[in-house]
């Protein structure tokens, strides 16, 4: 028997949009135009559809892979990429345009809050409902029963219907429906999202123990962390297309390196005039990944380089090159200078072009938008050269420390590893003793 769980073959998906064009018709004239005979709405009707344009739009186009029993598929890729309308194909909720696809067991699917729930209906009904959608007997959906209440939290809601349930709770029953009427594969797009942090590891746990059963996930998402620590494979899908399909470290790398705006990775001034009496001054700035490739989507478990060049037009000394790194909100995260750890750059630099570059340690700053800041300058006499904010770029979660934390932004904007002690007490009334006979009591 195969092994294989999902298989699909040059999947298409085709919309046609419309586009009607102004005509400049006014509501008055909508108005009376409706109360008039049959002949002048057929006209009308007539008018509309020769300025009516249209235009062939392809969701997905020729996205072929095929993924194994037990793995746990990480599907990622910018807004628009496909990847909802790829698990509303595999979930039969839509027929693709062209190619197949071949499911190998049954499947559950959770894409958006509500779905395959009726609002009339209580969260109990509910559960019968859904159980009965993925041709589970009532008996086995009892068997079940409990352990889904139990995890989703909403034992004194249970007889209310889910029409008044808030959109955490929603995703909370869903969730719960899905992972344990024993699908043997399950299709999660963005809604974790709306849990809280509790919740979310919950799932996390749930699915990892989902996929050590055998069963298959497929897991949509933008935040890498998740997508690293949960999945073993990934498919990286641009504008329609497999991109990437490998390992999950391997489809992560490829959507970071695809920079929309390739020139956004560096500034280049190769025309640019000094001003007079301007000895020195920068001709490119560039951001380099930890494979010197550049881009603005870095990787939280990478070094990268900040690349300087500048030319030189006479003769300097005691010129500091300095470069800041600020958070979106302008917050200063941290300042280096050259002479810190390269003293004898403040010697006598001679006219032509140099290159300096600056290494930022892995796991060092916190995901998120950071600014770019560079200068020449004398200290304390005179600036040469400045541009502030220059650059930005985005250092994402891909599986530090951190990713198990919904709330990322309140935990600072540098990553650090404080050693810790612990040491357990004899009693609690130490905390009552003078602090200088406390090293007795401990053990």
């Amino acid at each position: 028997m195969s092994d294989l769980a999902v298989r699909a073959e040059h999947l298409g998906k085709k919309y046609t949009l419309h586009h009607q064009n102004a005509d400049g018709r006014s509501l008055r004239h909508a108005l009376t135009n409706g109360f008039k005979g049959w002949g002048r709405r057929l006209r009308h009707w007539w008018d509309r559809k020769t300025h009516d344009n249209h235009e062939e739009f392809w969701a997905l186009r020729d996205v072929s892979f095929s993924i194994r029993q037990g793995d746990r598929v990480g599907i990622i890729g910018r807004n628009g990429a496909g990847k909802s309308t790829l698990l509303k194909i595999l979930s039969r909720i839509t027929e693709p345009t062209t190619g197949s696809i071949h499911l190998h067991g049954r499947v559950a699917s959770l894409l958006e809050v509500g779905t395959g729930f009726h609002p009339e209906l209580t969260g109990r009904e509910n559960i019968f409902l859904n159980g009965a959608i993925l041709g589970m007997g009532r008996i086995e959906i009892k068997q079940k029963f409990d352990e889904i209440v139990a995890f989703a939290e909403v034992e004194q809601f249970l007889d209310t219907p889910v029409k008044r349930y808030s959109s955490g709770m929603y995703v909370r029953l869903a969730f719960a429906v899905a992972a344990h009427l024993e699908p043997e594969i399950l299709l999660i797009d963005e809604v974790l999202a709306v849990g809280d942090a509790k919740f979310q590891k919950k799932c996390l746990g749930k699915m990892e123990t989902v996929s050590r059963e055998g069963r298959t996930v497929l897991f949509v998402s933008h935040n890498m962390g998740l997508v690293s620590q949960l999945c073993n494979r990934g498919i990286y899908l641009q504008q329609g297309c497999v991109a990437k399909w490998g390992t999950v470290d391997e489809a992560i790398a490829a959507y970071l390196l695809a920079d929309v705006n390739a020139g956004a990775s560096f500034q280049i001034w190769s025309n640019r005039q000094p001003i007079p009496d301007q000895p020195i001054f920068f001709r490119e700035l560039r951001l380099l990944n930890h494979e010197a490739k550049p881009t603005t989507e870095l990787d939280v478990r990478y070094s990268f380089t900040i690349q300087l060049r500048y030319e030189v037009l006479q003769p300097v000394e005691n010129v500091e090159l300095s470069v800041r790194i600020e958070t979106s909100n302008r917050v200063p995260v941290f300042t280096t200078h050259q002479s810190h750890t390269q003293p004898e750059c403040l010697a006598a630099r001679q006219p032509g072009c140099y290159q300096a570059s600056i290494q930022i340690p892995a796991l060092f700053l916190m995901p998120g938008v950071y600014l770019v800041t560079i200068g020449a300058h004398t200290p304390w006499v005179q600036v040469y050269d400045l541009h502030e904010n220059l650059l930005s770029f985005t250092v994402n979660e891909t599986g530090s420390q951190n990713a198990q934390y919904q709330q990322q932004d309140n935990q600072g904007v540098i990553i650090v590893n404080f050693p810790w002690q612990e040491q357990r007490l004899v009693s609690e009334s130490l905390w009552s003793l003078p602090a200088q006979s406390l090293d007795s009591g401990l053990v």
